[in-house]
């Protein structure tokens, strides 16, 4: 590191060089030397000026031969700068076209299929753009694909690329098409295993179709070579615990030790997290106590930050520090959710001072902060009414190129609304309509909280047709928040003509509450 004595330039001046700038070189011309001052004889001027022309010529001739080399240097360099170039160009468009390959590979599946051509496409082109949809969770688009690859001359029935796309099926909550993949595969010839019936089985269980998903684990046990694993009760595990299903959670844990299978690490930590957010502490801790007994599942951080989430979400700050200790003394370490968790337990605490030296404490250690950590820090200014340092930290993000979610924004409206701050939350408003943040049914409820707050009921209305235009439907909890603001401002007339809307209204969907670290 360059210190402020340092030399600016960064390479020394070389021994007994001289530092002067070199002269301009000049071409003198020398005159002949006559031998006497007397005049010669003329014998002697003729050779003195024989003498003189043959130099001269020697001198032309030289002249002439040095401006041939110059000019033959000079085409050298002109074609050397050529071919740099046109070598630099070809380079370019290298570049562009390595950088344009996947979308032209997109546009060129996604064109009318000839008869020639349909059926031979280069492989890496098909599986790259079907690899690009699975990731994306574009389901329908990575069908399409899929279909085209099953007619290319070269394919072969692959179970890895079926199970792929039924996971995502899953994920994206369709499960009848994964059923057909699932049926497809079978037709096809594809051994089956208990992998893929687990996609299955996810698929099923994600979209809440627990008959559906049992059925195919008792259809799993009776099938050779596909018996249930770990794995297959973990993840239906976690989806009953998703819905609050504890009961046939305990009858997946009674039926796996009838099996002979036991839970691992990430069984006891999907237990240990689900019942931390429901506030079942007992359960939660004689789960742990259980992880403890077993010889091959020790807790890791995952089971940390589940643990100190439980009882700092709850208000247990004690019993929190005290478990972090533990999970610290017993060699675990704490990673950046374990940081992000505690500023939130903090913050919605009021304490504020652990709060900052939790945040000197990332900063010595250089633990970049993430948008999470920039959402719970900008949440706890907001509650505690510093504006101007939630404003810092939004402007702080800003500048770190971490880009705000729906969260930050909830956090800004609400902090806002509580202030009173009307043409704030309308600059908000403006930056939304300048970025491509995706707004979700919590941040309009959000915002019908903070307008009804303040009185604004023409703005609080108006959120209704900005939902309209967002593709967003009012819930319960949209009218139920203006009926309370109509209400206590006396406005009855206005809360009756809203009641009839909350019975038609979608209901919030039953689920564990996900945090955002």
């Amino acid at each position: 590191m360059a210190t402020p004595s340092s030399h600016s330039h960064p390479f020394p001046p070389a021994v007994n060089r001289s530092l002067s700038p070199a002269p301009n070189l000049k071409l003198v011309r020398v005159s002949p030397i006559s031998a006497s001052k007397s005049d010669p004889p003329a014998s002697n001027k003729n050779t003195e000026e024989e003498t003189s022309t043959s130099s001269l010529i020697v001198s032309e001739r030289r002249r002439e031969k040095r401006g041939l080399i110059n000019a033959e240097e000079l085409k050298q360099r002109e074609a050397r700068e050529r071919r740099e170039e046109v070598n630099r160009k070809i380079a370019s468009r290298k570049a562009i076209s390595v950088i344009l390959r996947s979308e032209a590979a997109k546009a060129f599946i996604e064109k009318k299929r000839g008869p020639n051509n349909s059926k031979r496409l280069l492989p890496r082109t098909v599986l790259e753009a079907l690899h690009e949809r699975i990731t994306a969770l574009r389901w329908e688009s990575a069908l399409k694909v899929f279909e085209l690859l099953q007619e290319q001359l070269w394919y072969r029935p692959n179970p890895a690329m079926y199970m792929k796309l039924i996971v995502m099926l899953g994920k994206c909550k369709q499960p009848e098409k994964a059923h057909e993949l699932f049926q497809a595969m079978i037709d096809e010839g594809c051994v089956m295993n208990h992998e893929a019936y687990t996609a299955l089985l996810s698929a099923y269980s994600r979209s809440g179709l627990f008959d559906k998903a049992f059925f195919l684990l008792e259809e799993m046990k009776d099938t050779p070579n596909c018996h249930p694993d770990v794995q297959t009760y973990s993840i239906l595990i976690k989806s009953c615990l998703h819905v609050f299903a504890f009961y046939k959670v305990q009858v997946l844990l009674s039926d796996m030790a009838s099996q002979g299978i036991r839970p691992n690490t990430v069984t006891y930590n999907t237990l240990i997290d689900a019942y931390g957010k429901a506030k079942m502490f007992k359960e939660m801790e004689m789960t742990i106590v259980e992880m403890l007994r077993e010889k091959d599942c020790e807790p890791d951080v995952w089971t940390m930050n589940s643990t100190i989430r439980a009882f700092g979400s709850s208000g247990q700050i004690e019993t929190m520090e005290k478990c972090y200790e533990k999970f610290q003394s017993a060699g675990i370490q704490p990673n950046i959710k374990t940081f992000n968790i505690l500023l939130d337990s903090y913050g919605k605490t009021g304490n504020y001072e652990k709060m900052s030296a939790v945040m000197e404490y990332m900063q010595k250690y250089h633990y970049s902060w993430t948008i999470v950590t920039y959402n719970v820090v900008i949440d706890a200014f907001g509650r505690a009414g510093d504006l101007k340092q939630m404003e810092y930290l939004f402007r702080l993000m800003r500048s770190e190129r971490i880009k705000p979610s729906c969260v930050t924004l909830c956090s800004l409206v609400r902090a806002y609304g509580q202030a009173g701050k009307a043409e704030k939350i309308a600059g908000v408003l403006r930056f939304i309509e300048n970025s491509d943040v995706r707004l979700d049914i919590v941040f309009f409820n959000c915002l019908v909280d903070a307008y009804g707050r303040m009185g604004c009921f023409a703005e609080m209305k108006g959120v209704i047709e900005m939902m309209k235009k967002k593709g967003c439907k009012p819930d319960k909890i949209t009218y139920r928040t203006m009926i309370k603001a109509y209400s206590i401002a006396g406005m009855t007339s206005h809360a009756k003509e809203l009641q009839d809307l909350v019975e038609s209204a979608a209901a919030a969907p039953l689920r564990l509450p996900k945090p955002d670290f």
